[in-house]
């Protein structure tokens, strides 16, 4: 895969499924919905959120609909999958997946593997390299919690060490099989400038969106992956340059150019 098949645009917004009124305006607002039938439902309004899923099956563009279900080996999991089936929507995120197995009852459906404990990140090559699964995407704060942690960032904001590893495995492993990457969530919705600086890097690092969790949050980060006008125009340059040389090294604005950098410049124009 590469980044001009990912499925949606670059900011895929949660939305928890026990609050119906307010799918159609997250679908308006972001590139994908995704619907949280996991960490933003309170258990004892699981089965209502369940419903509400179901009942949405005839208003939502299912093609630009993520389902987050409950994890594996669970009765939410179970109870989560039969509300599903009634719906259209056939993407699922499945969160804590940390085995192959973890995935065997969604076989009817694209995966996006949420590699968010020690054992998933450690598994997320497994997972990548998976039946039907579409991409991979890391989450700090369960991860943090399945060491027995406190706290994934530092103090001024920056991601402590084990969640920068976690983030570039999982990245790594999902470009290896060919798979897409989603970063994660920045849970300081005021601080923009933290969420831009980071969805800058998720875009020149090669992940193809990142997640988020208040509408306000869209906006910066479209602007993050979408390159300025001088980058596509210095890409197209480079790449007619490339046209004209006919192939191999050459020289073009003072460097040396080869087949990575025209990558990147390929990469840049499928942003734009």
């Amino acid at each position: 895969m590469t980044g001009a098949d990912f499925p949606w645009g670059p900011a895929l917004l949660f939305c928890p499924a026990d609050r119906p009124e307010r799918y159609e305006k997250a679908l308006q607002r972001a590139d994908a919905v995704i619907l949280d039938l996991e960490d933003a439902v309170d258990p004892a309004r699981r089965p209502e959120a369940r419903e509400g899923l179901a009942a949405s099956a005839d208003t939502l563009d299912p093609t630009r609909v993520i389902v987050r279900v409950n994890p594996a080996s669970t009765a939410d999991h179970d109870a989560d999958l039969a509300a599903l089936a009634r719906t259209p929507y056939r993407t699922v995120m499945l969160p804590k997946a940390e085995h192959v197995d973890d995935l065997a009852g969604l076989i009817r459906y694209d995966v996006i593997a949420l590699c968010e404990t020690a054992g998933g990140v450690l598994a997320a090559r497994d997972l990548a390299q998976a039946e039907g699964v579409l991409a991979l995407m890391w989450g700090a704060e369960d991860l943090v919690a399945s060491l027995g942690g406190t706290s994934s960032r530092h103090a001024d904001g920056r991601y402590r060490d084990v969640a920068v590893h976690a983030r570039s495995t999982v990245l790594l492993a999902a470009g290896a099989a060919g798979r897409h990457a989603i970063d994660t969530v920045h849970l300081d919705i005021a601080d923009l400038d933290g969420l831009a600086a980071e969805a800058e890097d998720a875009a020149a690092v090669g992940f193809a969106a990142t997640a988020c969790i208040h509408p306000g949050q869209v906006d910066t980060i479209r602007a993050a992956y979408r390159p300025d006008a001088a980058d596509v125009e210095a890409a197209r340059a480079l790449l007619a340059a490339a046209e004209q040389a006919g192939g191999g090294v050459f020289r073009h604005d003072g460097r040396m150019v080869d087949g990575p950098v025209l990558a990147h410049a390929r990469a840049v124009l499928r942003r734009a």
